[in-house]
């Protein structure tokens, strides 16, 4: 895929960037002396870290060059490493992983999750937020449109797997843990326009369906995909859209 993009993920930083600090909220650490921020993004979580742990060493990696370079123009003082969230390994036992949004691209992700317990220092979390939303209007009908177009090859395998369900990551955490907290939380995002939940998931979701189209491919792709969207997503009394937002917390101490 293409690098991803900061400045439209950025274009809704706050939304964003809640669920990291009601994440961040849940974590039972109070002075941690290193924090590892996994899939860092732009360094909107990291700098939450950062302010909440003060005095802990900070790492934040990324698989994005472009990512990374908004993260450390950010916050010039932490360590940013360009890795791949699969297989990376600190070089030493964190007392907190935290990863915002991040794991719901590797479908292999819940044995990575022991793993990453195992590699955690004693008494140390394993903090993890991932959109829980396949099911949503705005996914769904990216897969329709998918399929249903020129473009139906191409995407054949574009849509990302739906999340396990919840008692796969209970049952295998809970061996490894001491202390384990799994919720949902569904946000309601109120913004503009039907447009704007496209934008929204045009630096996300959407990014696989793009990426493989030519130029005019995409435009005919996001054109059928936006009427589809203002279809689903009907105005409000009063102006504006609501987007509904589901997303799965996992908080595991060892």
């Amino acid at each position: 895929m293409a690098d991803w993009s900061p400045e439209t993920y950025l274009k809704f930083e706050d939304e964003r960037t809640r669920p990291a600090r009601d994440l961040l909220n849940a974590v039972p650490l109070a002075v941690p002396s290193f924090v590892v921020d996994i899939g860092c993004g732009p360094g909107n979580s990291t700098e939450l870290l950062v302010e909440r742990f003060p005095r802990a060493r900070h790492l934040g990696y990324d698989t994005s060059p472009a990512m990374l370079a908004k993260a450390r123009a950010r916050l010039p003082g932490t360590v940013f490493l360009q890795a791949d969230a699969g297989s990376f390994r600190p070089d030493t036992p964190p007392d907190l992983m935290f990863a915002n949004a991040v794991f719901q691209w590797l479908p292999a992700h819940l044995d990575l999750f022991v793993r990453l317990m195992e590699d955690l220092a004693p008494g140390g979390v394993l903090a993890v937020q991932m959109p829980d939303n396949i099911a949503e209007p705005s996914h769904a009908l990216m897969r329709e449109v998918a399929a249903s177009g020129r473009w139906a090859e191409k995407l054949r395998s574009a849509a990302r797997e739906p999340l396990p369900p919840v008692r796969r990551y209970y049952e295998a955490l809970k061996p490894h843990c001491r202390r384990l907290d799994i919720w949902h939380t569904i946000y309601n995002h109120p913004l503009a326009d039907a447009a704007a939940v496209v934008e929204w998931v045009r630096s996300t979701g959407l990014k696989p369906f793009l990426d493989p189209l030519d130029d005019g491919e995409r435009a005919g792709f996001l054109a059928a995909y936006t009427a589809r969207v203002a279809e689903a997503y009907p105005p409000l009394q009063g102006g504006g859209v609501l987007l509904r937002f589901p997303r799965l917390f996992i908080v595991a101490t060892r």
